[in-house]
């Protein structure tokens, strides 16, 4: 029976709606984040929800009409229950919150949907409204918005999905959807046919993936957009790369035939088949060429996910736009739009995928929404769907993130194109992630040389008897009038022919390496050699630097505490020009980066105070919680900007990210710090498949910076090692042959502030770029002894791989002990300690690339010497023994006996005491040998 509801009560219920509407217009939890600065500080600013509130028609309708509109808000709930989408499984599912009667709707009375169902107004039966609602919620699309976090998103949503009936796809739209479906299977064909034993992991099954990409690419440049990146894994790659990307065929035929896609002049190692990429323009009918970029990607599956989105993030920078906008109302992605593939099994599966979206709206993080569409074979190599995740859909990640899904049936590529509209129109508006899920099916097994009917019998006699999905859609339009079948022919031999020329071309076709275009045009590879780059500064300029480095504005109320240890201590270490500590090194080297025009990006935990609070490079105000960098203030015209970006506790996720920045920028320093040393251990993935072989693999040259804290300080298994040994294991310095800075990246063990000031500056002077592992310090941060003085940064000075010691007699000297790294101020107190004059203490600041000639020429100076000895306080098959003493013997003609801990299963004892005992038998070692 329909409730009567009094003035009063329309009224009430009005204000409650606009209550919501307030609460839920700022996002999730209904709570407005502020990120403590309403000012906003580079590369985020504070924006206030636009007011958003329903016409009082209707709310009015509404209320006057609730337990109607109770059941037609139950079809926009759950009507994807009931939906059609899955092409080789019919839905029987019958869903008790669709039936009428449970809203005491009459099947006998009319309706008027007026202000409750887009586009429907009048009088109609029961019956006819719900044909209505099964069109627009049970078809070919089934949609989950209802959880989304504001009623404006939920109002535009609805609205959306009930107005897809009225989208007209034209005939000529038809006609292109039919050709890159025919195009991409005769593709598929060609290869089965002429490379018959190559993994290439095709379209067949899931063809309307291309409909989908052309439609998104066509419909985002129609809004605007210049630029999309792309992240993708295996299955349709090749496809979607030759059938719309344009990568050159005679480049994919030669790979197939295991020839290399890069010419010999250029120093690469190469990659598979399946991780192909490329960067194009395309003319999709914007107003503008839309610059579409592939990012290679490894086989772990969803990893490239962060590193697109960091790539993404990076272009919005360089164009100026969004966060980085002088424009204090610009939104990101306005004109760089990041989209994301998947596989359903990964999607599900993969945790990267949900440190990524939990990265979508922080701050530093955010690209205004990324498309995302899950290519559902609805099996995850041989296992089917239901046993790959927990969840109905493989898409139910996304609603961590309250992010819609629109699920569609692959087997109806009309509705894949309007899936497609639907989401970039979402995208456009809202700036925020939206998930398409194409269900569809695998022709073949996980790639063509496998068979799945082993395990999934039932699955492939489905599969076996269907028609494919270019021929079915062909057909209709063939039935319908809209393409002859001559031209459905043509179309197919065309491709064919074009397919077999372009074969032929293979073995005169020299590939091309596209590595040092655009913005990374002037630099080069790096060198075979070793090179000294003057990294020093003129001293009155540090000076002026350092001092803007703790500047604040007159009414900024500093920590009483920051007031005298940073700020006023540090002014006074630069007036001196002495005893500089680690920070004020850091702060050197980040504002002459900026000072010179590079940008430096810091991302990580507490990366703004810093974990040991040692940093403060973003200062808060104790009265208003406003947040100021100061070296984002050292001249009005400075074109180099810090960004400070304090992360979510995420290491893979945040890692890739700053991956993804580097590769797009040359001129930015991008930097992650972990809390400890050994949080890298959470980024391996990340580490193992793109910071170390992305050049070797892809030509991607990274400026990727991180810094590692280290030290056994009595903390126990975790967090005393950053684990270098596994650094250096899976470097490419040869232990028979000197390195040159061509080694695939650089691993230093600073022991001074300078010689962290050179490194971090080394990154951005040279003319090329390399991934650096900094093993960086905790007990140095304020180590008396480990400082250093304006003079170790001035013009000509540079990093020095070897430090030599200066305190000893050469000719006196019996013993020579080589170190890495903090433990050398513990080695230097003990020799004081014991009184020790016949043995020098030298410092292998550079373990890669290894530093022979440094080290030869330090050994040819101390001709009394009989024992040489290296000492660590890892343990022996931890840190950096494994690594030296091979090269020290084959390099340096030098035999070196090890002083260090035994070997372990963890890199440091639990116990106090145990460590104590450990650390005294070391130096014993170390002195006594």
């Amino acid at each position: 029976m329909n409730l009567v509801r009094t003035s009063r009560q329309v009224v009430g219920l009005r204000q409650a709606l606009t209550l919501l509407q307030k609460a839920t217009a700022g996002g999730g939890g209904g709570q407005t984040r502020h990120y403590h600065s309403l000012q906003g500080v580079y590369g985020h600013k504070h924006q206030e929800p636009k007011d958003f509130s329903l016409p009082e028609d209707v709310v009015q309708r509404r209320a006057e009409e609730s337990n109607l509109f109770r059941w037609i808000s139950a079809y926009r709930e759950y009507g994807h229950l009931t939906a059609d989408i899955n092409p080789i499984k019919p839905n029987s599912r019958q869903v008790p919150e669709l039936a009428p009667e449970l809203y005491g709707l009459s099947s006998s009375a009319s309706y008027n949907p007026r202000g409750l169902l887009a586009g429907c107004e009048g009088s109609y039966s029961l019956q006819q409204l719900q044909d209505i609602l099964k069109e627009k919620y049970c078809g070919h699309i089934g949609v989950e918005f209802s959880y989304l976090p504001t009623l404006e998103e939920r109002e535009w949503f609805a609205n959306s999905v009930e107005g897809l009936s009225d989208e007209v796809i034209t005939a000529e739209e038809r006609v292109r959807l039919a050709r890159d479906l025919l195009c991409s299977q005769a593709f598929d064909n060609f290869l089965a046919t002429k490379f018959q034993s190559v993994k290439r992991y095709g379209a067949e099954g899931g063809e309307s993936m291309l409909g989908f990409f052309t439609e998104t690419f066509r419909k985002a440049a129609q809004e605007g957009v210049e630029q999309v990146v792309v992240g993708m894994a295996h299955r349709g790659r090749l496809n979607l790369l030759t059938g719309i990307l344009q990568y050159p065929v005679t480049i994919m035929f030669q790979k197939m035939k295991g020839m290399p896609e890069f010419p010999s002049d250029v120093k690469f190692i190469g990659d598979v088949l399946s991780h192909l990429a490329i960067s194009v323009d395309l003319e999709v009918g914007g107003p503008n060429p839309l610059y579409v970029s592939m990012l290679p990607n490894p086989s772990h599956l969803e990893a490239v996910n962060p590193v697109v989105c960091g790539k993404t993030r990076a272009r919005q920078r360089t164009l100026g736009e969004g966060y980085y906008s002088s424009d204090p109302d610009a939104r990101p992605g306005e004109k760089v739009v990041c989209l994301q593939v998947h596989g359903d099994a990964a999607l599900s599966g993969q945790g990267v995928i949900q440190e990524t979206l939990a990265l979508s709206a922080v701050p530093h993080f955010n690209i205004g929404g990324a498309l995302h569409v899950a290519i559902n074979n609805q099996i995850g190599y041989t296992t089917p769907g239901e046993r790959t995740r927990s969840t109905r859909y493989c898409t139910d990640v996304a609603k961590m993130c309250s992010m819609p899904v629109i699920h569609v049936n692959g087997d109806d590529p009309e509705a894949v194109v309007k899936a497609a509209r639907l989401a970039v129109a979402y995208q456009r508006k809202f700036r925020r992630d939206i998930f398409v899920d194409i269900l569809c099916w695998r022709r073949w097994g996980h790639n063509e040389l496998d068979n799945p009917r082993f395990t999934n019998p039932s699955m492939y006699q489905t599969i076996d008897v269907r028609r494919s999905v270019p021929d079915s859609y062909t057909a209709q339009l063939v039935e319908e009038g809209v393409m002859q079948q001559e031209e459905v022919t043509k179309i197919t031999a065309g491709h064919m022919t074009f397919l077999a020329e372009q074969f032929k071309l293979v073995d005169s076709t020299v590939p091309k390496a596209p590595h040092l275009e655009k913005q990374w045009a002037g630099l080069v590879q790096a060198p075979s050699s070793l090179q000294v780059w003057d990294t020093g500064l003129d001293t009155k300029t540090l000076q002026y630097l350092g001092a803007k480095s703790v500047e604040v504005p007159e009414n900024f109320n500093v920590h009483k505490h920051l007031k005298k240890t940073h700020i006023e201590a540090r002014l006074q270490k630069l007036a001196e020009g002495r005893s500089l500590d680690w920070a004020t090194a850091e702060a050197l080297a980040f504002s002459s980066l900026l000072y010179q025009g590079f940008n430096v990006r810091i991302s990580g935990q507490d990366v703004g105070r810093g974990t040991f609070s040692q940093r403060h490079c973003m200062l808060v105000d104790q009265e208003t919680d406003e947040m100021y960098i100061p070296l984002n203030h050292i001249s009005e015209d400075q074109s180099g900007k810090l960004e400070v970006a304090n992360s979510i506790l995420s290491e893979e996720a945040v890692l890739g990210f700053e991956y993804g920045m580097s590769v797009e920028s040359p001129k930015t320093l991008c930097i992650w710090e972990a809390q400890f040393g050994d949080f890298f251990n959470g980024a391996q993935i990340m580490i193992d498949t793109f910071v170390s072989g992305g050049e070797a693999k892809w030509l991607l040259q990274s400026s990727l910076t991180m810094v590692l804290p280290h030290g056994y300080d009595g903390a126990g298994p975790e967090h005393s090692s950053c684990h270098m040994e596994r650094f250096l294991q899976n470097s490419s310095s040869s232990e028979t042959a000197p390195d040159g800075e061509d080694v695939n990246w650089f691993i230093v063990n600073p022991t001074t502030p300078a010689q962290y000031f050179h490194a971090l500056r080394r990154q951005m002077v040279r003319n090329y770029r390399k991934p650096i592992i900094i093993v960086g310090p905790k007990v140095l941060l304020r180590h008396p002894a480990a400082t250093s003085t304006l003079e170790d940064m001035a013009p000509g000075t540079h990093f020095f791989p070897v430090i030599g010691d200066s305190s000893v007699n050469p000719s006196s000297v019996r013993k020579v002990v080589f170190v890495s790294g903090k433990h050398y101020y513990t080695l230097l107190g003990e020799r004081e300690a014991r009184g020790i004059k016949d043995t020098a203490i030298i410092r292998v600041e550079s373990l890669c690339p290894f530093p022979t000639q440094e080290i030869s020429e330090e050994l040819q100076k101390y001709k009394q010497a009989k024992k040489f000895v290296w000492s660590q306080e890892e343990h022996r098959n931890m840190g950096p023994w494994f690594f030296v003493h091979p090269r020290f013997e084959n390099l340096c003609s030098t035999k070196l006996e090890y002083a260090g801990r035994d070997v372990s299963a963890i890199p440091a004892a639990g116990v106090a005491q145990a460590h104590k005992v450990e650390a005294q038998e070391l130096l014993n070692k170390t002195f006594a040998l």
